[in-house]
């Protein structure tokens, strides 16, 4: 836990391995397993400018106070166009998370733990928190993770949790300094592997993914951790 706080303070980012996740969520990999099967499940997204076909999803929103994660009633996702000059400025309203995943006690460890590191780090003991399911397919050819480019959220903290790699080629993370020239670049292989992100320290991207064999996707999780409101909510 040192370490990974330490990270995010110097450098606003730290990458941990699948078995630093479980040690950092009280879980094994076989319960974050667990999880996986409701990638199978998300909606196509209707709101891509770029007028793609490759990206299915499902969002929902959570307060965490202390160690009390509760869902919210649910609410369309917004961000304001200086942090998505592609999709800012859009109520974009999408399926939610299934119940039966945000039950699943895997999901309540994993939030939980991370809501821990962000308090930790910031001190803010109240997140309000974004959950969103990907998964991005190479089924019309290229795939593209983060259409937008690079960018910041607008929100606290970041994280991006690799589900799985099926069938494809490519989607470099790359995560560059906010206000300065250094950048890191690396492909994120193993799943369960994480990018916990300071979101006003850095930028990010993932490049776009092209099929490697038939029915090629790449499955992410991205949690985002916002003190104060969610976003649109204190404008």
């Amino acid at each position: 836990m040192a370490q990974l706080t330490d990270a995010l303070r110097t450098t606003g980012y730290a990458l941990l391995s699948p078995t630093d996740v479980c040690a950092l969520a009280g879980c094994t990999l076989a319960d974050l397993d667990t999880l996986a099967a409701s990638w199978d499940q998300l909606e196509p997204d209707n709101y891509l400018k770029d007028g793609g076909r490759y990206r299915r999803r499902r969002h929902s929103c959570f307060i965490q106070d202390g160690a009390a994660l509760t869902q919210t009633a649910h609410r369309a996702h917004w961000q304001p166009v200086e942090y998505n000059a592609l999709h800012g400025g859009m109520h974009r309203l999408f399926a939610p998370i299934e119940p039966a995943t945000v039950a699943n006690p895997a999901w309540q460890r994993l939030l939980q733990a991370l809501g821990e590191v962000c308090t930790r780090v910031r001190g803010e003991p109240r997140w309000f928190v974004e959950a969103h399911q990907f998964r991005i397919d190479t089924l019309d050819g290229i795939g593209r993770p983060t259409p937008e480019g690079a960018h910041r959220d607008g929100v606290d903290f970041v994280a991006v949790l690799l589900v799985g790699r099926h069938h494809i080629k490519g989607g470099e993370t790359r995560v560059f300094e906010a206000d300065g020239p250094d950048g890191k670049r690396f492909t994120m292989q193993a799943a369960w592997t994480l990018l916990l992100l300071d979101d006003a320290r850095v930028i990010h991207e993932s490049t776009p993914i092209q099929p490697a064999g038939e029915n090629g996707h790449r499955d992410t999780l991205v949690l985002t951790w916002r003190a104060g409101a969610f976003q649109g909510e204190d404008a």
